[in-house]
This record gives structure tokens, C-alpha cells and sequence, in this order.
């Protein structure tokens, strides 16, 4: 990495762990507070790269980082006051002025990810969410659905419907299906695969699916059958005493089981096709990180490694951040093993690897190509 690409990394990796302070409201765009996938974040566009930043949370409040927004509307990041870099914010998608023809706002159907992907959480409900002895210490999904900005259950006719506005009008290039764990076998597998079976129907857009793996690894398949491209199964954190601090209920579902449905899965969708979420800063070591991101590697499984953000509300709103050092000393070396193993970000059709803006590790990965 050449001296002026790894000082651009290293702001870009320490502005995700530090976040920024917003100074005043109309500096708020397209930002999202509880639910599913990244919350209270800001989409912002650095030379030409969508990062989603923390502004909602204490250490954004605290951070070295603030906006100055002209009288022209740009944007500059300020770093203890000290110009970094001119910015630009995702714009408002037109397809959230949009609503059914049961008056259901789209935008309470999906959402703007980033600024080129439709997210989606299918069922806003979760068995362990409902259970305060299981719930993952770090989730909101059920957030959004209490204040009123989405519906428990999004059919697969409001998601068609949804999806081709968003394409259509907002040139949206791929889209993540997830869902809350059902009581059910298949643990949100058959719901994905009615979803995007109708998404597909209407619109040819990549999709990514997400959920833990199913009790028969034939859920791949049907899945694949469905028009799921991609396959998300997360892990987010790796050692099994913390996973059973942090998420108690989800970690009865082990690490080994995982793996086991990892190697099923690409067999399936194809190496670089299958991915988990890893949240870094929850307690687990670089070390432990990198040990298990080997083994996905080798099994063909794209790990993408993030910096944990708390979300307000949440048993974890209090937990520090990941400090910037710690990312690096986990994202460097994982680009270097993605690269060697060309495992590549860009490859992958659909999902959050795909997007890559709740991570500066796709930049490491370029790096290491170059």
C-alpha cells in the first residue's frame, strides 16, 4: 500500500470506529435509527466510496470527526477542526415517497442501504428478540417496528412492487432479503425463498439472501431455485463464551454447525457466493477473528469483518466502539488473505460483501491487489 492510500485507509477505518458528530439537524440525510442491518449511521460518499458512519451514537458525540456544510450545501469532514475531506451525502431514494395501494409507505416495505442497495427484513419478528433471556445483546430489530417505520411482515407482493420502483427509479443494482428467526426448521428460509421468487418475477435484480442455516442443508437449493444469488448466514461473534454472553439464544446454534452449513451452502451458490458478518469489538481477539476467517477462506466463505456500532436502546448502547487499531490490525491482514486467495468483494453478486460500506475492508483488499 503506497503512503497516501494507507493514510486514506487508516482515516476512513478510524472515522467508522470514532463516527461523527452531526452540528446541526439538516446535516441528517439518509440515516437510519433501530431495526435490522446498519443503524443510526449516515450514509456518506469520500472520493467516490460510500462509507455508512455512526452519528447516533456516544462515541460519535465524542469523536474528533464533525461536518461543515457550506452555504452551497457541500460538505467538508473536519478532524479536530483540521479540513480531511469534501463529502457527499446518499440522497433521499424516490421511491420512499411512494406507497401501496393499501397506503403502506415503500419505504416501510425496504430501505436505501448505502446508496445502491434495497434491504429488506422480511419478518421484523425474531423468536430470540422476543425473549429477553435469548436475545442478541446487540439487536433492534424490533425498534423500527415499535416506533412505526415498518410492518411485522412484508409479503412477497409488496416486495415485488417495491423492488421495481426502486430499480426503476433509483437505479438500486442489487438487494439484501434478511429476517428474523421464525419458529420454525428452516429458520427463515421458506419466507426468503416466496420473497424473492416474487421479486424476481418483476424485476432481474441480484439478491442476497440471510438467515441461520436451516435444519436440511435442501434450503440451499431451493433457495438458489427461488432467485437468491447470494447467501449471508452471520456469525458475528466467533468465540463461543462470548457467544454465549452476547447472544445467548443464537449460540445454540454452534460454531461447528455453522461451518458445517457454510461448506453445504457453496457447494450451491459457488465460492465467494456464501458470507458471514463478524462484529469486531464485542470481545473477541484479532487473534480469534483471524483464526476463524482462515478456516472460511479455505472453505470458500467471504467473511466480512465490521466495526460494532451500539444502538440506542439496546442492552450493548453503552459499549465502546472498537478503537481504530484494532480494526486495522484485523482488516490488513484479512485483505491480504482475500486478495491471495481472490476472494474479492466486487465478485460477489449481491449482499453487504457486495456493498462493503459498513467496512473499509474491501480497501485493504484493493490494496493488496495493486
Amino acid at each position: 500500500m503506497n503512503p497516501r492510500a494507507d493514510a486514506r485507509q487508516r482515516l476512513v477505518t478510524e472515522l467508522q470506529s470514532r463516527g461523527v458528530r452531526l452540528q446541526s439537524p439538516d446535516q441528517e440525510h439518509v440515516s437510519r435509527r433501530g431495526g435490522a442491518g446498519p443503524s443510526d449511521h449516515q450514509a456518506m460518499v469520500i472520493d467516490g466510496e460510500t462509507l455508512m458512519v455512526p452519528v447516533y451514537t456516544q462515541s460519535a458525540w465524542a469523536s474528533p470527526f464533525s461536518l461543515e456544510t457550506g452555504p452551497d450545501g457541500h460538505a467538508r469532514l473536519l478532524r479536530d477542526a483540521i479540513p480531511m475531506a469534501d463529502i457527499t451525502f446518499a440522497r433521499t431514494p424516490q421511491f420512499y415517497a411512494l406507497s401501496t395501494a393499501e397506503g403502506v409507505p415503500y419505504s416501510h416495505i425496504a430501505t436505501l442501504h448505502g446508496t445502491d442497495v434495497l434491504a429488506t427484513t422480511v419478518l421484523q419478528t425474531c423468536i430470540r428478540y422476543e425473549s429477553r433471556r435469548k436475545t442478541c445483546k446487540f439487536c433492534s430489530i424490533g425498534q423500527s417496528l415499535a416506533a412505526g417505520r415498518t410492518i411485522a411482515h412484508k409479503t412477497p407482493a409488496q416486495l415485488a412492487e417495491v423492488a421495481r420502483a426502486a430499480v426503476e427509479l433509483d437505479g438500486v443494482r442489487h438487494m439484501v432479503m434478511t429476517t428474523g428467526t421464525p419458529a420454525t426448521s428452516d429458520r427463515g428460509a421458506s419466507v426468503l425463498c416466496d420473497s424473492a421468487a416474487a421479486v424476481k418475477a418483476v424485476v432481474d435484480i441480484p439478491i442476497q439472501g440471510q438467515c441461520e442455516p436451516p435444519d436440511d442443508y435442501r434450503w440451499f437449493e431451493r433457495m438458489k431455485a427461488a432467485g437468491i444469488d447470494a447467501l449471508g448466514m452471520h456469525l458475528e461473534v466467533v468465540t463461543p463464551a462470548v457467544r454465549e454472553q452476547i447472544m445467548p439464544g443464537k449460540a445454540s446454534v454452534g460454531i461447528d454447525e455453522y461451518m458445517r452449513a457454510f461448506a453445504a451452502a457453496v457447494k450451491v451458490f459457488g465460492r465467494g457466493q456464501v458470507s458471514t458478518y463478524i462484529l469486531a469489538g464485542l470481545g473477541d481477539t484479532a487473534e480469534a477473528i483471524l483464526t476463524i476467517c482462515t478456516e472460511l477462506v479455505a472453505l470458500g466463505v467471504y467473511p466480512f469483518v465490521v466495526p460494532f456500532v451500539p444502538i440506542r436502546g439496546t442492552p450493548l448502547e453503552d459499549h465502546p466502539a472498537p478503537e481504530p487499531a484494532f480494526m486495522e490490525s484485523i482488516l490488513q491482514p484479512l485483505g491480504l488473505m482475500l486478495a491471495k486467495a481472490q476472494l474479492r468483494s466486487v465478485d460477489i453478486k449481491a449482499g453487504c460483501g457486495r456493498c462493503g460500506a459498513c467496512s473499509t475492508l474491501a480497501g485493504y483488499e484493493r490494496a493488496e491487489t495493486h
